[in-house]
């Protein structure tokens, strides 16, 4: 008998691997600040930040389905647009899969390959974070129009901006 029993916090009539555009959060395991700090409103990434941000400049690399819009690695958190291109159009039937069961080129496994290359490539270069980097799952909103992504790729751009007034991040991380 598993220990948790676990469900999908996404939507259920929805095809993640469908073309469409995509506002992500991840954040670190018990959001602890393991990725860098904001400085003088700047983002300073250390060096888990700095793979963070390769790793996900790499995802676009390997994966003909995904475009890359703006993304912010933040000290405990990371903000992404990622773009899926060429499955068709919304009129298909959801993927239907088992909860944990990969479903190809789905937004789910995207982002579960992309947190599993970051903890490998940290372990494979002796970066210890004495924790797991990851949180167990991650935030999503399915982009519904220009005026939506426009308001997202704001909000992603001007993050670090509002880092000192979010006591959700900040708090923790001081």
């Amino acid at each position: 008998m598993p220990l948790h029993n676990r469900c999908s916090i996404r939507y259920k009539e929805f095809d993640y691997a469908e073309s469409g555009g995509y506002f992500i959060t991840i954040c670190t395991h018990k959001r602890q600040c393991l990725f860098g700090e904001v400085r003088n409103d700047e983002i300073v990434l250390n060096q888990l930040g700095n793979l963070v941000k390769n790793a996900w400049l790499e995802t676009e690399k390997l994966r003909d389905n995904v475009t890359l819009d703006v993304f912010s690695v933040m000290p405990n958190h990371f903000h992404a647009i990622i773009i899926l291109n060429g499955r068709g159009t919304m009129h298909r039937a959801p993927t239907s899969s088992k909860f944990g069961q990969a479903v190809a080129d789905s937004l789910s496994t995207i982002v579960g390959c992309f947190k599993a290359d970051v903890s490998r490539n940290a372990r494979r270069l002796g970066i210890s974070t004495n924790v797991p980097i990851w949180q167990r799952n991650f935030y999503d909103h399915i982009i519904r129009n220009e005026r939506d992504l426009v308001a997202l790729q704001n909000y992603v751009f001007y993050n670090h901006l509002n880092w000192y007034k979010d006591e959700l991040y900040y708090e923790i991380c001081h």
